[in-house]
C-alpha cells in the first residue's frame, strides 16, 4: 500500500475555530481550539455545526477560505479552514466582517 505524502496527509481534514461566544460552548462540549474533522465530501456549514453538536441558532455566519456567508450559504469541503461566527454581531463589526 502506497503511503500518503506528507503535503496529501491533511487534504481531508477541515480546521475549525469557534469565534466569541461559541469558543466557550465548543469547550464545554470537549472541542478543541481549533479542532479538527476529517470529510470525504462536501457538506454544508449546518452539517458540520450539527456533526460537532454545535447549535446552529447559536451561529450566525461562517468563515470558508477567509470568505463569509450567511451559515445556511456556506459550504465545506475537505482540506477547508472553517470559522463559526455567533450570532448578535454588531452592525459595524458585521461589514468589517464581510456579511450584513
Amino acid at each position: 500500500m502506497d503511503s500518503l505524502k506528507k503535503e496529501d496527509q491533511c487534504k481531508s481534514k477541515v480546521e475549525i475555530r469557534f469565534l466569541g461566544a461559541l469558543k466557550k460552548l465548543a469547550f464545554e462540549k470537549g472541542l478543541d481550539f481549533p479542532c479538527y474533522v476529517e470529510l470525504d465530501r462536501e457538506c454544508s456549514a449546518v452539517e458540520l455545526s450539527e456533526l460537532l453538536g454545535m447549535p446552529t441558532e447559536n451561529i450566525e455566519a461562517v468563515f470558508v477560505n477567509g470568505r463569509a456567508s450567511p451559515i445556511k450559504d456556506g459550504k465545506v469541503k475537505p482540506g477547508d479552514r472553517v470559522g463559526f461566527i455567533p450570532a448578535g454581531i454588531p452592525g459595524p463589526y458585521r461589514v468589517l466582517l464581510g456579511f450584513r
